[in-house]
């Protein structure tokens, strides 16, 4: 496309000033050509709707090539210069132009009127930053004093950040990990080692916790903003999630008001938590989601889910290079990743869709029928190559399959492009599409493919058996990443498995609290599949001998809902005069707040809870002093046995290392310490643990117990 004399990838960049303020601009444009008339700008995009579709070039783009052609024009001191739109067919690599002539009058209005609407953010955010940095030299710890441990996991977070390295602490309940790091990181910002803090966390309970240590800190003097995001399906104002202008009024005209609600925001705002977010969001009519994205990038700590680091679909990808090394990523709960991380980098699709589109559009339109017959027919044979095993394990990326959905997400995008009628089913299958081609870009050594014939449907997966080296190449770029969690034991294995190199750093913090505010017994009752009929009514009794000892409140958790129902059963029969209450699938979250509103300090009568390991009440729970003064964890934890877990196990083992302690012991007994270490959550806090099950008594699974449980 271009002649010899032609650049391509031209990096360009200058400095505009503008009320007492220095404005740098740079980017890189596709390229930079000599015609006849003199130099021309292109910007070359490319399209998958349609070239017809757009009506003399998008103003976006515009906007981008005449920037590059205002530097152009002023560094070769032009009177005019030519820009120009490239646009290119994705599909078929058909071309379409639109060519402008920009004199330097013009395009020096142009930018000066960028900047001019810029300025009063730019303006805001200095203002802001010079606030910051001032409250943060003067902020002292927000505590008299620092608790036993916790000095010494600040001084390690302040360490990573300074050498610019990864770093694992296990740090036991109580030591005071949220502020422990976020404090650190908060004086990091003031001597200028870090611009941003994003605080990732797997569970909304902790994203409160974080709030709540920059909440603390405000009152002592920080001037620090911060956004909390919310997932979208959950903050949404619609009823459905559909995010088109027809369908929802915050998504129609957004970029025509989101400025202003975000100056508007930082303006006036410092904590942002979901509920600051919505009354903003209202206020300026504007989607929530969104606009706590749009705020992020402004702000000085995010406090999220993983996935907007980790994920690729939908990770914050406008995070300039810059602004990643001046950032820290502060990962709480760090034992949730490993398989957060297997999930985030597989994916899988099914057969069913394909089948139905191909019928839908048969008349509408033939293009996308034929591309989903394509993968239809795929799946056919996929089916008959399953055989009466019904599975199909191999170590190859369906790279056929994946080239049958390129071909389908293009002609399903232009369709979508168009607008017409309900597509809602033809957008599911789109988006299932686009994310499986994307994994099987990923696809390596560390994968492996497998099918299933599942209800008369096939399912094929990518399955990512090792998600370090993905979670690796995600840090990457960011100044320093901080796992901390109460379980990352053994270190060894979580090194291995959230990517840190032998050179980055680790510290196990001892617990804080004195030996004798724990009673730990032990009681070798098998819980094991095939023993657990025999011995449930022993269980029961032994339950009952843990919450007569004294009047209050006890949870016991059990390995599976079914296990804990049948116990239930025999428990509630047995004895009751005990008071119950039982954790059930899929509990809404004003049903999870009376579950753990039933646990009052003043409880008067016994009162005692039945809950799943693993679960949302296992983990990240709160409930000081009276409010718990027994545990009871049934079992190891063990995954149950399943095509997955085996994958998983086999693949460690041919890796020379115990795939059986990787697939199911080391994630069982996570849950395990999860679990016990809802109990002692303060210096005041006593209590009594019980563990049942005869796999205790064995030093292998002794021996990943806490120090101060085995004595």
């Amino acid at each position: 496309m271009y002649r010899v004399g032609d650049q391509k990838e031209v990096y360009l960049k200058t400095e505009i000033p503008f009320d007492g303020i220095i404005y740098h601009i740079e980017g890189r444009c596709d390229g930079l050509i000599e015609t006849d008339e003199g130099l021309t700008i292109d910007e070359i995009k490319s399209v998958s709707s349609g070239l017809d579709t757009l009506e003399g070039g998008r103003t976006v783009h515009w906007a981008q090539a005449e920037t590059y052609a205002y530097i152009v024009a002023k560094d070769h001191g032009l009177a005019s210069i030519g820009v120009q739109l490239t646009y290119v067919d994705a599909k078929t690599g058909e071309e379409r132009r639109f060519k402008r002539v920009r004199t330097i009058a013009e395009l020096t209005d142009f930018i000066t009127d960028v900047i001019r609407r810029y300025a009063p953010y730019a303006v805001l955010r200095m203002n802001n930053v010079r606030r910051r940095d001032e409250s943060i030299r003067a902020l002292p710890f927000p505590f008299p004093v620092y608790r036993e441990g916790q000095r010494k996991l600040a001084g390690s977070v302040y360490g990573a950040i300074l050498e610019k390295r990864k770093l694992l602490a296990k740090a036991p309940t109580g030591t005071g990990k949220t502020m422990s790091t976020l404090f650190p990181s908060v004086k990091a910002i003031g001597e200028g080692l870090l611009g941003q803090i994003f605080y990732l966390t797997a569970r909304t309970i902790t994203r409160t916790a974080a709030e709540q240590a920059l909440e603390l800190m405000q009152e002592k003097g920080l001037r620090l903003q911060a956004v909390t995001i919310t997932a979208k399906e959950k903050i949404c104002f619609q009823e459905e999630t559909v995010c088109t202008k027809e369908a929802c009024p915050y998504a129609d005209g957004y970029y025509d008001r989101i400025n202003d609600a975000v100056l508007d925001i930082l303006e006036s705002e410092t904590i942002m938590t979901r509920q600051v977010l919505e009354r903003y969001a209202r206020k300026h009519r504007v989607c929530p989601f969104e606009f706590s994205l749009d705020t992020a990038y402004a702000v000085d700590a995010v406090i999220c889910d993983y996935n907007y680091v980790f994920d690729p679909r939908v990770s914050l990808k406008r995070l300039p290079e810059e602004q990643k090394r001046r950032t820290v990523l502060l990962v709480d709960e760090a034992h949730n990743l490993v398989d957060r991380g297997r999930e985030m980098f597989s994916a899988g699709i099914e057969k069913a869709g394909f089948l139905q589109i191909k019928r839908d559009y048969k008349q509408q339109n033939r293009a996308v029928s034929q591309a989903a017959d394509a993968v239809n027919k795929y799946f056919i044979e996929l089916k008959k190559a399953c055989g009466e095993e019904r599975t199909l394990v191999s170590q190859e990326a369906p790279g056929e399959l994946a080239s049958l959905l390129e071909v389908f997400a293009a002609e399903a995008e232009r369709e979508l492009a168009a607008g017409s009628g309900e597509h809602q089913l033809l957008l599911d299958v789109y988006f299932a599409a686009q994310n499986f081609i994307r994994t099987s870009k990923l696809y390596d050594e560390r994968y492996v493919t497998y099918a299933e014939v599942l209800r008369g449907d096939v399912m094929i997966r990518m399955f990512c058996l090792d998600p370090s080296h993905l979670l690796a190449q995600a840090e990457k770029g960011y100044r320093s990443t901080v796992f901390f969690s109460a379980t990352l034991t053994p270190l060894s294995y979580y090194r291995d498995m959230l990517g840190a190199d032998a050179d980055d750093y680790a510290v196990s913090i001892p617990s804080p609290f004195k030996r004798e505010q724990l009673e730990v017994q032990i009681h070798p009752l098998s819980t094991r599949y095939r023993d657990r009929e025999r011995t449930r009514e022993a269980l029961a009794d032994l339950l009952h001998g843990l919450v007569s000892g004294k009047r209050g409140n006890y949870m016991a958790f059990f390995p599976s809902y079914q296990y804990l129902q049948s116990v239930y059963e025999v428990f509630a029969a047995k004895y009751p005069e005990v008071r119950t209450i039982v954790q059930g699938p899929g509990m809404a979250e004003e049903e999870r707040e009376r579950f753990l509103s039933a646990f009052q300090a003043d409880n008067t009568e016994t009162l005692a809870g039945f809950a799943v390991l693993g679960g949302i009440f296992s983990e990240g729970i709160d409930l000081q002093g009276d409010r718990l003064i027994g545990v009871a964890v049934v079992g190891v934890g063990l995954p149950q046995l399943g095509l997955e877990r085996n994958l998983i196990r086999d693949h460690f083992n041919r890796e020379g290392k115990s795939g059986y302690d990787y697939a199911y012991v080391l994630p069982g007994m996570n849950k395990v310490l999860q679990a016990g270490g809802r109990l002692i959550r303060s210096e005041q806090d006593t209590g009594v643990l019980m563990l049942i099950d005869d796999r205790f008594t064995h030093p292998h699974y002794r021996a990943l117990l806490p120090e101060e449980w085995r004595s």
